[in-house]
């Protein structure tokens, strides 16, 4: 018996939109970063391989991301960040294009390396985020305890 692979492709699908559908936004931030990471390099393997057509395709997924990032930028409260990753996610785009016209590897190194390097400090943000919730919380659950943490019954 034979496995069918369009069934394990939709059960890959269905398990990828119930991963989007219950991760919050920073999950979901994360997870965009690896697809455009993982897009670039599907799309370097097959510039090598002189796959023009897979080589375009994944290109273009990867600036649909990036384009995704440019947009959700709230440039009135992130203020300055904000117009800063606004500029450099238009670079990162606008590399992307330029690596699609020219099929140079070289281009598409340089972007991944940037959206390496954004995908870790992303994750050091929001760790140190949860750090500093987690301990907000703990702060309020001593306050409402007048101090005492013991939640053993004397």
């Amino acid at each position: 018996m034979s496995a069918n692979p369009y069934a394990a492709k939709q059960l890959a699908k269905q398990y990828k939109t119930q991963q989007i559908q219950t991760s919050s936004q920073e999950e979901i931030l994360i997870l965009l970063y690896e697809g455009a990471i993982r897009f670039c390099k599907i799309a370097k393997k097959a510039m090598l391989a002189k796959d023009i057509e897979k080589t375009h395709n994944h290109l273009i997924k990867a600036q649909r991301i990036i384009s995704e990032f440019m947009l959700s930028l709230d440039m009135e409260v992130g203020g300055d960040i904000a117009q800063n990753l606004y500029q450099l996610y238009d670079y990162l785009h606008h590399q992307l294009v330029q690596a699609n016209i020219k099929k140079d590897p070289a281009l598409v190194d340089e972007v991944l390396g940037h959206l390496q390097s954004l995908k870790t400090t992303w994750e050091e943000a929001i760790k140190n985020t949860a750090g500093e919730r987690a301990a907000r919380t703990n702060q309020g659950s001593v306050a409402l305890s007048g101090g005492n943490t013991d939640t053993r019954r004397v």
